[in-house]
């Protein structure tokens, strides 16, 4: 751990960190990205291969990549939050992978609120060269101490052919936080983009809703979403995928759960070339009156050769379920618990095995939410 890192994280906010996935000691990481407010905290190891700076330092030191792909996929009039970030001073993180490296650990990177009130505005820059690969885990959170404030995260992500990123994001807010991220993410032939976004604890809002754009032949994009909404919480998430590649794939596939709160599931697929392949589903699970939970499936196809659909269930937990696990002496609270817990299941992430731990452990709070 770095002694920047040490001296400004202590014992109660690391345990906030690790419930999203984010190990101080940097143990079984190949680079970590700290962002507390707006000042970063630099990583003590980056991994041969691995390039990881802040976004202001990027800006200086590669003019020409700031000036070829930064607000190319975000535009900075988008709406008024991508307005905010394009004044701010800029704070995120450049993250770099050589061509032909294959980074074995992930890089892990946090961003932190730690005052009441905080505007974090951060802008991210990830480009994936040819025929590399990396897992990124992606933790937000705010102080436990801190009950009110907003995150601006404007991320634009560049994936050369035959390249892979594995994108995993877990949220920790605050009750009366708001979240609002603005993704752009551009897909050369070959290549493979999989987002994966976890949220089980209440925020005031959380507005997310990417577009991917399969450019290249034979890429793929892939979208799992895991939310549980908790009460007067709004969850407003989902993707857009624009198959632009002949043979491009897609998957857009969200598991939610309102506990009172307000859950909106979009999902919208546009094939645009001959042999395109995209399935979305949404599934969906209120547990009382007070929640709901709306599935927006949008398909839209501009070529006779394309194979798309979609599915979207929203229903209670079922009775006989609940009534088979109390008759073998399970607790009803435990036995909604389970219940809950095995539909937002992991399996459907696809993570190595590594990951997988880290977003179990995230999950498994879920069993003191009842």
């Amino acid at each position: 751990m770095s002694g920047l890192l040490k001296d400004q994280i202590d014992e109660q906010d690391r345990k906030k960190l690790l419930n999203v996935g984010f190990d101080v000691e940097e143990k079984e990481r190949s680079a970590t990205f700290t962002l507390l407010n707006h000042s970063t905290v630099e990583s003590k190891k980056v991994a041969e291969g691995v390039e990881l700076i802040s976004i202001a330092t990027a800006i200086k030191k590669y003019p020409d990549i700031a000036a070829q792909y930064l607000w190319k996929l975000v535009q900075k009039d988008k709406d008024e939050f991508t307005r905010s970030a394009a004044e701010a001073e800029p704070a995120g993180y450049f993250i770099r992978v050589k061509k032909g490296h294959k980074a074995v650990l992930p890089l892990q990177a946090c961003f932190f609120i730690k005052a009441e009130r905080f505007k974090q505005m951060v802008h991210n820059l990830i480009i994936m060269e040819e025929d590399s690969s990396l897992n990124i885990i992606n933790g937000c959170a705010t102080a436990d101490y801190v009950n009110q404030g907003m995150h601006i995260g404007v991320t634009e992500i560049y994936l050369k052919k035959d390249s892979y990123l594995s994108y995993t994001m877990i949220h920790d807010w605050s009750k009366e936080v708001e979240v609002r991220p603005r993704t752009g993410i551009d897909v050369e032939a070959g290549a493979t983009f999989i987002s994966n976004y976890i949220s089980i604890k209440r925020s005031k809002i959380t507005q997310s809703y990417p577009t991917c754009v399969l450019k290249g032949q034979n890429s793929t994009g892939i979208f799992n979403s895991l939310i549980y909404a908790p009460q007067d919480s709004i969850y407003d998430v989902g993707a857009r995928v624009v198959l632009d590649g002949i043979g491009s794939k897609a998957e857009v596939i969200s598991r939610t759960i309102s506990g009172g709160g307000t859950i909106i599931a979009r999902g919208e697929l546009i094939g645009k070339r001959k042999g395109v392949k995209a399935h979305l589903e949404c599934s969906g699970m209120l547990l009382n009156e007070h929640g709901s939970i709306q599935a927006i499936p949008i398909l839209e196809a501009h070529h006779p050769e394309v194979d798309m659909s979609h599915e979207a269930s929203v229903g209670k937990i079922a009775e006989e379920e609940i009534y088979y696990l109390m008759a073998r002496g399970i607790p009803e609270d435990k036995a909604i618990s389970l219940i809950v817990r095995g539909f937002l299941d992991t399996k459907i992430l696809g993570l190595p095995k590594y990951l997988e731990k880290e977003v179990e452990k995230n999950l498994n709070l879920l069993e003191n939410a009842f």
